[in-house]
Parts: C-alpha cells; structure tokens; sequence
C-alpha cells in the first residue's frame, strides 16, 4: 500500500477589508515617497501637499483597522516604517531642498535631528509600556507632538512663504532653528491634546457641521493661510494641554507604585497617546 503524502498547509485567504488599513499604510508611504519626488524637482506646493496627504491617509489606516477590527503585527510594522519616512524624512528634506542647503554642513545637522527625533519618537512608543492603572483620563493627551503633527509644524515656515512670499520665512538660520525646536516638541514628555475622547453634545451637532463646512471653503479657497492659522492655533493650545495634564494629575494621580512594577507591554490605543495609526496595533 503506497505511503500517503502529507498534505502541505494551505494557506489562509485574507477577506479584502482585513486588507484594507494596510492599503491605506501603502498609500500613505506611496504620497511620502513622492513628495520627495517633487521636491527634487523643485514643485514645493505639491511636496507639501504630498505630505498632507500622507498624513490623512495615516489618521485614516488606524481608525479603519480598529473598525473593521484588521489589526495586525504585520499593520503595526509597516506603519512605523511608513511613518518614519512620510514624517521624518519627507519634511525636513523637503526644507534643505528648499533654503537649508545653502548653510552646508549645518543645515544637514538639521536634517538628521529632525530625522532622529521622529525615529526615537517612534521607537519610543513602539516599545511603551501601558500599565493597567493607568487613569482614563491619560489617553486624552499625547506625550510630546505626534508625528504627523511634527511633520506639518515643520513645513509651517513653507506653508507661510506660500501665503505670504518667501521674506523672513525662507531664511535658512530660520528653518534651522525651527527644525530644531520641532524635532525636540516630538521627543518631549511635554503633554498634547488628542481629542480621542471628545464628545460633541447633540445641540452643537448643526453649528459644528456649519463650522466644519467654512473650514472646507477656506481650504479650498486659502489653503495656505487656513493651514498656517491652524498650526499657529495648535501651538497655542499646548499650554493649555499642559495645564489640563496638570489639574487631571493632581484629581486622579497615577500610583508611582504602579509605575514601576507589574508593567505589561501594549499593543493598541490605550497608551499614555497614540497617534492615528495606533489602532494597528502598537504605540506611536
């Protein structure tokens, strides 16, 4: 009687909307790699709007994972390299393309700071540990500026020139300083908003709708000096952020006990903060 052959494993079909954050991620990567294409080629409106789109398709993968519940190692380490490249690398040689060239060695000292915050940053998160008495309230801020957040804040000097003309905002020992500060918002513990947690009431749904649609007119119709008025808002909140941190510290401290021992790896969006893309499974 002949010998039956093992049967070799079949492999397990993928439902397509499992594949879906990862598309995203793919797409977000994609948008990264082409900004730097067009800031080769000195197009410095389609470099920054290549970024953005990266970033939105970044805010999307995350959310669109944890809906259709698609999360995966595989997702998590695709978005951190994708990531580092939309968000590190794509802004900051975006801006030595455009003046920090001219200061030669120093403006590349900006390039790789910028760079190496944003990928300590990332590792930073990728290896946090959530703690199970961790307050509720610590998922409403992110430690330092998240990534994506980075990225736009370091375009903002470009943003303005758009909107304004070059002047002061294409100084090359401007942007080298404001790379610096950037990279440095980004590996901070300086606590950030999230707005994971925010809840609109149902009597402000139609004004906030209202709202929403001004803002779309005004991208579409000043997309520069929207974005410029955005950023320069988001700065100004951080001390509130800060404060807030503070006042929730002081109502609900977490254990330093705690904070020390029985510290258990994380894997999603519960950390001390999570950028869009946490939903695939690991911290930013």
């Amino acid at each position: 009687m002949a010998m039956l052959r093992p049967r070799a494993p079949r492999l397990r079909n993928l439902p397509l909307n499992s594949l879906a954050p990862n598309i995203l991620t793919t797409l977000a990567l994609c948008s990264g790699l082409t900004s730097i294409r067009f800031s080769l080629a000195d197009r410095w409106q389609l470099a920054v709007a290549a970024i953005l789109v990266a970033a939105i398709f970044d805010a999307l993968d995350g959310r669109l994972a944890r809906l259709l519940k698609g999360t995966s190692k595989f997702g998590a380490e695709l978005d951190s390299l994708s990531d580092f490249l939309c968000f590190g690398v794509a802004p900051v040689l975006l801006m030595y393309l455009w003046t920090l060239e001219s200061l030669g060695n120093f403006g590349w000292l900006a390039v790789l700071a910028f760079a190496v915050a944003c990928a300590l940053r990332l590792a930073r998160f990728n290896t946090a540990l959530d703690e199970p008495d961790k307050p509720v309230w610590m998922s409403n801020f992110f430690t330092g500026v998240p990534a994506p957040m980075g990225a736009a804040l370091a375009l903002l000097p470009m943003m303005l020139s758009f909107a304004v003309g070059d002047g002061l905002f294409r100084s090359p020992y401007l942007i080298f300083v404001w790379c610096i500060v950037v990279g440095f918002l980004m590996v901070s513990r300086i606590p950030t908003f999230s707005g994971k947690k925010i809840k609109v009431r149902r009597d402000y749904v139609l004004p906030l709708l209202f709202l929403v649609g001004v803002l779309g007119t005004l991208l579409a119709t000043e997309p520069w000096i929207t974005l410029s008025v955005l950023l320069v808002g988001y700065l100004c909140l951080m001390p509130l952020g800060v404060r807030s941190y503070r006042r929730q510290q002081i109502m609900e401290p977490w254990p330093r006990k705690a904070a020390n021992e029985g510290a258990v790896p994380s894997s999603e969006e519960g950390d001390d903060e999570v950028d869009g893309s946490a939903a695939q499974g690991r911290l930013r």
